[in-house]
């Protein structure tokens, strides 16, 4: 199945912020980092299937994530090996903890934070409301816990969703009940707290290691899953990718969203005009880019483009060729993209790093 042919749909030059795209598909074995025009200018092959997640350090090292075989019962966007490659590949430091999944973010002070699943105890799963009854995994429901590990893999705090109060934080409607809250999402803030997520509560947080608890939050069942929220312009916003996924009679859309950071008001939205030219059930993601402009990540259809601020107009187009990820119970393989990063040529994280064209 050949589609290079097909990747850059559009590019606007004008208008669109120069840069070089970091993706992978979602168990496949390559993150690729491709320049404005599409053209693979580098790639990391990874040891294992790729977790979904990866992104850049300072002098092209890749923080990324790797599966490797874990006995619970939960298999999207899992990893449970995280790796800091060098921009030539070799492994510079890694972690191990099968029950790593989604994200995870090397933080100012040298140490690293992620996210893990867990069964909890079954008298507290009891108190859990929401969601479909016996759609448990193997009868248990297994929850989040966000760890700071030291560089020699010492934890160095932790904190789980069993410590919130079950009867104030019940699933949404029409979901299954294996994953309480489902984090896919662990955001460093300038002040030491975490802008975190909770899918399956279409819920999102802050969360003070301090304080030891959630310090803010704000619930909507109308954004249908959200994924990846950022803080932009000092924090003082919060964007996100709001799914749109929900149990409700179609259309179904998908949409980014900024919040007021304080108030939790809704300052800006986009939408497609026809609904289901942009929706992704699953997965997602956002990048506020340097000029203004908003990167997104339209995980389901493998899809990275870029929004123009002030027209709200697409000006850069691409389609993931890479159609290597095979799914649990699905028939065909896919070109999922759990998340994509746009880097400057000059950035910390490229600067002095050889980007041509590979031809």
């Amino acid at each position: 199945m050949d589609f290079q042919n097909i990747e850059l749909l559009k590019h606007d030059a004008d208008l669109s912020f120069e840069g070089f795209t970091l993706f992978g598909t979602l168990r496949g074995k390559t993150v690729q980092l491709i320049d404005i025009e599409g053209r693979e200018v580098h790639r990391w092959d990874m040891p294992e299937l790729f977790g979904g997640h990866a992104y850049l350090l300072p002098g092209g090292r890749l923080l990324c994530s790797v599966q490797v075989p874990t006995e619970i019962p939960l298999n999207v966007a899992r990893g449970g090996r995280i790796l800091e490659l060098s921009w030539d590949g070799d492994v510079l430091w890694e972690y191990t903890d099968d029950s790593q999944h989604h994200d995870f973010r090397r933080l100012p002070n040298g140490n690293t934070v992620y996210i893990g699943w867990r069964a909890m105890p079954d008298d507290f799963a009891a108190r859990i409301p929401g969601g479909k009854p016996g759609t448990e995994a193997n009868g248990r429901m297994y929850e989040d816990y966000f760890r700071i590990i030291s560089p020699i893999g010492e934890t160095v705090w932790e904190w789980s969703t069993s410590q919130l109060d079950p009867e104030q934080y019940p699933i949404s409607e029409g979901l299954d009940r294996a994953a309480y809250c489902h984090s896919n999402t662990m955001c460093p803030l300038p002040n030491g707290n975490f802008l975190i997520n909770f899918r399956n509560l279409d819920m999102i947080a802050v969360l003070s290691p301090e304080e030891n608890g959630l310090i803010w939050e704000r619930r909507n069942e109308s954004w249908g899953r959200p994924h990846d929220p950022q803080p932009v312009d000092d924090g003082k916003r919060i964007l996100f990718f709001a799914n749109g996924a929900c149990d409700k009679p179609a259309p179904q859309r998908s949409a980014v969203v900024e919040l007021d950071a304080i108030t939790g008001e809704e300052l800006w939205r986009w939408e497609a005009e026809i609904p289901w030219t942009f929706y992704s059930h699953v997965m997602g993601g956002v990048q506020r880019l340097p000029n203004g402009n908003t990167l997104i990540c339209e995980a389901g259809n493998g899809r990275i483009f870029e929004v123009h601020r002030e027209s709200m107009d697409i000006v850069w187009d691409y389609i993931n060729s890479d159609f290597s990820c095979w799914l649990p119970n699905v028939r065909k393989p896919s070109n999922l993209v759990f998340r994509a990063y746009r880097y400057a040529a000059d950035s910390p994280e490229l600067s002095g790093m050889n980007l041509s064209p590979k031809i």
